[in-house]
């Protein structure tokens, strides 16, 4: 797909679009619960961010299980596909897919999540319209802090690494981003305690989606033709 537009957005989806952290943690304690594992929010933090496989294969590793990680991948998902009506979205992030949108400004989905679950949640907060091309980390060899989802996404809508910026909610969507040569805005989910590798973004909404102002950022991504 080719564009004429200087510029190009990457939207992670969970943290950033819609507020699944929530959902994903509790779809991961489920599954974890039935090895004996207690997984707490504490444990999850340094896994926030990452998808695909990997994730699973890599908490199931820490904690101990012994279990194959897509067997583990397809109970957390069946949990997920539960849970989902709950999610919610971040309603300033869905005013800056709309306001984005009006200028004219390409932009794509790279996730974590399944293509289902992406389609799922996007048509729930209203903008798989907006986002019609979408990325997931089933659709590449690795997942995030790899730079794979982001390098497929901008193939596909047509930009060179160089001309898309990503949006961003974890560190290892960061370190993805950055290493695939892309600009990033980092609007950190979890800031207790700060972890200094956000500082690599070019811009950081440091107290989190709360504060981000949708008009701010959109000035902020033209600036970057």
């Amino acid at each position: 797909m080719e564009t004429t537009s200087d510029i190009a957005v990457l939207w992670d989806m969970d943290g950033v679009l819609v507020d699944s952290e929530p959902v994903l943690f509790e779809a991961e304690r489920l599954t974890f619960a039935d090895y004996g594992i207690d997984l707490t929010p504490e444990l999850k933090k340094p896994f926030i961010g990452m998808g695909g496989h990997e994730v699973m294969e890599l908490m199931a590793h820490q904690f101990g299980v012994n279990a194959d990680p897509r067997e583990l991948t397809l109970q957390k998902f069946a949990h997920i596909v539960r849970l989902l009506p709950t999610v919610r979205p971040f309603p300033q992030a869905v005013q800056l897919v709309e306001l984005l949108s009006a200028q004219g400004i390409p932009m794509a989905v790279a996730s974590g999540s399944s293509n289902d679950l992406i389609l799922t949640a996007l048509t729930a907060i209203g903008v798989a319209d907006l986002l019609a091309i979408r990325v997931s980390a089933f659709d590449v060899p690795q997942g995030k802090p790899a730079p794979d989802v982001f390098l497929e996404a901008a193939q596909r809508i047509g930009h060179a690494p160089e001309s898309c910026v990503v949006i961003e909610d974890a560190v290892a969507g960061v370190l993805a981003a950055k290493s695939a040569g892309m600009r990033c805005i980092a609007i950190p989910y979890t800031r207790d305690p700060w972890d200094t590798r956000f500082e690599e973004a070019d811009l950081v909404v440091r107290e989190g989606m709360g504060t981000m102002k949708p008009r701010e950022l959109l000035e902020w991504i033209l600036e970057q033709h």
